[in-house]
């Protein structure tokens, strides 16, 4: 049987049940064209971890999609590129893969659907939340604002605040893991089932933590709609994850402040609630703002453009969290405050209750990819033609 018989057999057996080809038929397609041409074997960890297959099963091609950062620089290199017969767009059939994978992966399953309409529910679930927290704040307080000088507490009670958000945030935590937890599994087979090395970890974690390959194969970023190399993406990411990251440790150091301490909100400029809050919400501010506008401008060949309302919904509820949250402590002590402290409990509340099944489930799934990736760069090459 020739390749070319291999490549028509394997992409039926990946169709669906009336021989449309699926997304994951397409990237073993497109993979195993890559295979043999090999010119983008140094972009990033797609390829060399393409090089130890010589067919892609379901597994492999949900590891390869979440490995793929999409900077576009495997595309703008390929000659077999649209309008080339052979159309080869590993960064569009690698997003498509993804956006199935989320739905594929997620706990409870039939949830997993809300991936497909992301951008209206997210719409929904801001708009359902902040009425709720309006109605609330208009029960208690008779549709009038708080007084000059209160703090928010006397709008909503500390343990009404913790009885609300606890089981969501619980919810998230649950949902998120689990979802994890199935894509571990399914990937397992790839490596072996073999057990992180520290090795393995550490190389992990950098390529987490510094976005390694958004660096498009040579250093220099990723395309935009003009086919320029740039960074801009890279930094907006470290600013949205780091500042995310800052207000999870604003709220964390004030729930000790605040149960092992006895110090309650609010609190003053120069505490440590305060300062990383305003950091983080400053940092959340401006890389939300920026991814925003870089996924309004990538190239028209770049991602899955199915997804696009569900990026910019998240997108734009975080920028909403992180405005919210700088409203809301500039309001401090004036009339203003009943109102800021609803659109950001709200909008709060939105995040976490559809985080299980928004664009922040990607990061959780190629944190993955990429510890399973340093797991298997590390064993014998079963290929024995790998660029390992």
């Amino acid at each position: 049987m020739s390749s070319l018989d291999a490549l028509v057999n394997q992409a039926k057996a990946l169709a669906d049940g009336q021989g449309v080809p699926t997304p994951e038929a397409e990237v073993a397609r497109v993979l195993t064209i890559c295979n043999a041409c090999r010119y983008c074997e140094g972009f990033c960890a797609v390829f060399p971890a393409m090089t130890r297959r010589l067919a892609f099963s379901p597994a492999d091609v949900h590891q390869l999609a979440n490995l793929c950062h999409n900077c576009g620089a495997c595309l703008h290199a390929c000659q077999y590129a649209p309008p080339h017969e052979f159309a080869v767009n590993v960064p569009r059939a690698m997003a498509q893969v993804r956006g199935r994978t989320y739905a594929h992966y997620a706990w409870p399953a039939p949830l997993g659907r809300l991936y497909q309409r992301q951008g209206l529910m997210l719409s929904l679930a801001l708009a359902a939340a902040l009425a709720l927290f309006l109605m609330l704040a208009a029960s208690l307080h008779g549709g009038q604002s708080v007084a000059p000088g209160g703090s928010f507490y006397s709008v909503f009670p500390h343990g009404l605040l913790v009885n609300l958000f606890a089981p969501v945030f619980g919810f998230a935590v649950l949902a998120l893991g689990l979802g994890l937890r199935n894509f571990w599994c399914d990937v397992t087979p790839v490596t072996s089932g073999q057990p992180p090395s520290a090795a393995a970890l550490a190389e992990a974690r950098r390529d987490v933590l510094t976005l390694t390959y958004l660096g498009g194969g040579h250093g220099q970023g990723c395309h935009n709609d003009d086919d320029a190399w740039t960074l801009a993406r890279r930094h907006c990411h470290h600013l949205t994850f780091y500042g995310f990251m800052l207000c999870l440790a604003a709220t964390a150091t004030a729930t000790v402040a605040h149960y092992a301490l006895g110090l309650p909100a609010p609190y003053p400029l120069w505490s440590v609630p305060k300062l990383l809050g305003v950091a983080g919400g400053l940092s959340l501010m401006l890389g939300t703002a920026g991814l925003g506008w870089l996924n309004l401008r990538r190239h028209p060949l770049h991602g899955d453009p199915a997804q696009k309302p569900m990026d910019l919904g998240f997108i734009a509820l975080l920028f909403v969290v992180a405005a919210s949250g700088m409203g809301l402590w500039l309001a401090a002590g004036s009339t203003w405050l009943t109102g800021w402290l609803c659109l950001h409990l709200g909008s709060v509340m939105a995040l976490f209750a559809t985080l299980p099944y928004n664009k922040f489930a990607h990061g959780i799934y190629r944190s993955a990819a990429l510890l399973r990736h340093a797991i298997e760069k590390r064993q014998p090459n079963p290929v024995g033609l790998g660029a390992d």
